[in-house]
């Protein structure tokens, strides 16, 4: 147990406790969207805004069979791509959003997805959180992605102290180790989706319970 104020060291060292209880916890941890190239991991994830992994699974193998890269899917009808996704929330917008993305693509990139964060933010429905899983899953680099879950998770564990993503993400760059920020993204996702729910969090099965701000640390 900490004392009351909690020191820089202290902080990045119970991130690491933290980071290797989850590592231990939760080995398969990994990005749970099916992509087979970096363009259809944008598609992928530009479509899970809003909707589960598993739903967006479910329509991509069919949607990528027609639309396999940038270039067929900036030729499409948004109407047909609809008929594809439309069992996923705002399918519409999202249908008309992938197109433009798309063309946007084959005029300023030849088709392919550049590696660059500040490039891919400005492609239609990429924002923030988007461009940083490309980045870490499509090329390789190590990016902390918060969406719902870190946000919550990250906040409720005291890695953070935000109201708001952008700053969640500040945050946990000076506190977790830099080549660890990947990982952290996949462990933490999984933890807020098996044990530190929104609601409920199940605290008393949770692993690292004692470095929890709401929990153990104060």
């Amino acid at each position: 147990m900490f004392m009351a104020r909690e020191t820089v060291k202290d902080k990045k060292e119970r991130a690491v406790r933290i980071l290797d209880a989850l590592r231990k916890e939760y080995p398969e941890a990994q990005c749970a969207l099916d992509y087979v190239s970096v363009y259809s991991l944008l598609v992928a994830v530009t479509l899970s805004a809003q909707t589960t992994d598993v739903s967006v699974n479910k329509v991509t193998p069919e949607l990528f069979a027609k639309y396999p890269d940038a270039k067929a899917m900036a030729e499409a009808d948004p109407k047909d791509i609809e008929d594809i996704i439309r069992t996923i929330g705002l399918y519409k917008t999202k249908s008309a959003r992938i197109v433009e993305q798309a063309k946007a693509l084959v005029e300023k990139y030849g088709g392919e997805v550049p590696e660059d964060d500040d490039l891919l933010v400005k492609l239609p429905g990429v924002g923030r959180k988007t461009a940083n899983v490309v980045m870490a899953e499509g090329f390789g680099h190590q990016r902390i992605a918060v969406d719902t879950h870190v946000f919550r998770v990250s906040n409720r564990l005291g890695l953070a102290k935000a109201d708001n993503v952008e700053k969640t993400e500040e945050q946990l760059k000076k506190t977790l180790p830099g080549d660890r920020w990947t990982e952290a993204h996949h462990s933490i996702i999984f933890h807020g989706r098996r044990c530190c729910h929104a609601r409920k969090p199940e605290c008393e099965r949770c692993v690292v319970s004692a470095d929890c701000m709401k929990r153990g640390v104060k």
